[in-house]
């Protein structure tokens, strides 16, 4: 039986992915900031074990991975926030805020559950396609995002001597409480129980790198091949900002 840590496990993906893995009997760590909805949960199920903290915090990550009572095998990494930039007109305490959870949240959750990482685990961590492609008013979201991707991708090779696998996840638009705030045009956004199936068939299928919706992330892929002036015009046409 697997047992699946996830942070931010209190709202959309990290929700719906400690859902689905406790409802196919896996023991599940679900780690959020909000202790009423982590309390929610946690009357659920009795193979559900929460831990309270903010990624942002992190004394707090560490202490409470060490108190920990279970031993996980698969680690998602999936806490996260986004902040859009109007006009192109750029804030930095905004991009404090987003790069803060994003980036550094991140880099405060896997420093405290390294010590705890065996042979055989897989630790996933979910991106965005957006740091693939410069996307309208994801300056600060997006550059954030670029930011886990390379962190990731050089895990994958730091850590595979050890025998840990690392996944990238980039998803295109999920419907979530965030996505939800947005009042841009979401081209092929997919449901929240669409993505935890495709995070959860990509760990099973030990994928390095996990798109999903297929056509959106593809189409964006391809872009990216194109010249940066080229893939300025076609991003233009295809996402309103």
């Amino acid at each position: 039986m697997n047992t699946v840590l996830i942070t931010g496990a209190t709202s959309g993906i990290g929700c719906q992915l400690a859902t689905d893995y406790l409802a196919i009997g896996s023991r599940v760590v679900a780690c959020g900031r909000n202790p009423i909805a982590l309390q929610s949960l946690h009357q659920s199920n009795d193979r559900l074990e929460t831990l309270q903290f903010d990624v942002t915090n992190a004394p707090a990550v560490k202490r409470a991975f060490e108190q920990m009572d279970s031993q996980p095998n698969i680690w998602i990494f999936n806490a996260g926030s986004c902040e859009y930039i109007e006009h192109g007109e750029l804030d930095s305490e905004l991009f404090k805020r987003v790069f803060e959870v994003n980036f550094i949240g991140l880099v405060n959750s896997i420093e405290a559950a390294q010590a705890h990482f065996k042979a055989g685990d897989k630790v996933v961590v979910i991106g965005s396609i957006s740091s693939e492609i410069a996307l309208p008013r994801a300056e600060a979201y997006g550059a954030s995002k670029a930011a886990v991707s390379y962190l990731a991708r050089t895990l994958q090779i730091t850590l595979k001597p050890k025998g840990v696998s690392v996944s990238v996840v980039f998803p295109g638009f999920v419907k979530t409480p965030l996505t939800d705030k947005n009042t841009f045009a979401m081209p092929m956004m997919v449901s929240s129980e669409d993505a935890s199936k495709a995070i959860r068939t990509g760990i099973e299928k030990n994928r390095p790198y996990i798109y999903f919706p297929t056509q959106f992330t593809t189409i964006l892929r391809l872009i990216s091949l194109f010249p940066y002036r080229w893939q300025t015009l076609l991003t233009t046409k295809l996402i309103k900002g």
